[in-house]
């Protein structure tokens, strides 16, 4: 199944930087991981926000739920998740 998900995040603003480089580390290392087994499949940054668009394919709700939540910065994040459906006029 595939999702479009927007993610936004809010680093709180009194959160030291080493603790907030370290948590964007593991959040890189843990969204790589993800895109390399073909789970997330496309990640775009929103020009002048902190914040993307992904598209995820996995098999449920369930599991989409579950790789967002151990997402690092998933504390900071306001999510959006849309299902998606083959349009049928798409080509592709």
């Amino acid at each position: 199944m595939l999702y479009l998900v927007r993610m936004d995040v809010n680093l709180p603003v009194d959160l030291p930087p080493s603790q907030a480089d370290a948590i964007k580390s593991r959040e890189k290392a843990y969204a790589q991981d993800l895109q390399r087994d073909g789970r997330w499949r496309h990640l775009w940054r929103v020009v002048g926000e902190y914040a993307n668009y992904s598209v995820f394919d996995v098999a449920s709700n369930d599991e989409l739920h579950t790789l967002l939540s151990q997402l690092p910065l998933f504390p900071y994040m306001k999510i959006s998740v849309t299902p998606l459906a083959q349009h049928p006029s798409a080509i592709a």
